[in-house]
């Protein structure tokens, strides 16, 4: 990833201030994170067809800590945690320990994982939709909680890990292509101009 600088001339000084993140990409995996957590309240429809509901943030939290900084990984977590309880019977605030305990390891490993290979999202998908769920419960027992398990929650899960697994990549395709549409690209100056001639001259001895 290009870091981007901005040049300010004070004087017969020139500073460069390099931007510490970028504001456009932390909007829209917000955006996304609401619209996503919106979307699994309101549709019903993977819910009566596979009997249990795929939650789509824990593959977010894994684009998150491989494309951005810690501030918007943090941001995601608290606000998508609460936003998805929020439209749950979860205890509010009770997925942003989860969300964050699946980001922080990947973010703090990100400079040794293939990111752009879609294999490895997709086994990072299936790893943080699985862990996700399983802190969660964990939490809720530790607490005055006492959530309904039975072998149909075996299933829920498996069909959570399924599809967080495969719409990891399909989330890092179309975060990517958003980037691009919508973002600015990093401009790169190159001296050479390919229209300039070059002029020889022969010395005559």
């Amino acid at each position: 990833m290009h870091r981007i600088h901005w040049m300010f001339s004070v004087g017969c000084w020139l500073l460069d201030v390099p931007v510490p993140m970028n504001i456009f990409q932390t909007i829209l995996i917000l955006v996304f994170a609401f619209l996503a957590v919106f979307g699994e309240a309101v549709c019903d429809a993977p819910r009566h067809l596979l009997g249990a509901q795929i939650n789509l943030l824990p593959a977010l939290m894994i684009f998150a800590a491989l494309n951005v900084g810690l501030p918007t990984l943090a941001l995601l977590a608290v606000l998508g945690g609460l936003w998805f309880d929020t439209f749950s019977a979860n205890p509010l605030g009770i997925s942003i320990l989860p969300l964050l305990a699946v980001g922080w390891p990947v973010y703090l490993r990100r400079d040794l994982i293939l990111r752009d290979l879609p294999f490895a999202q997709f086994v990072l998908g299936a790893a943080a939709s699985a862990a996700v769920p399983a802190l969660t419960i964990l939490m809720l027992l530790s607490g005055s909680q006492e959530p309904l398990l039975g072998w149909g929650s075996l299933w829920q899960w498996i069909v959570m890990i399924a599809g967080g697994a495969v719409a990891t990549p399909f989330i890092f395709a179309l975060m990517d292509r958003c980037n691009r549409a919508l973002g600015y690209q990093v401009r790169t100056e190159n001296s050479f101009r390919p229209d300039r001639e070059i002029q020889r001259s022969r010395k005559k001895i």
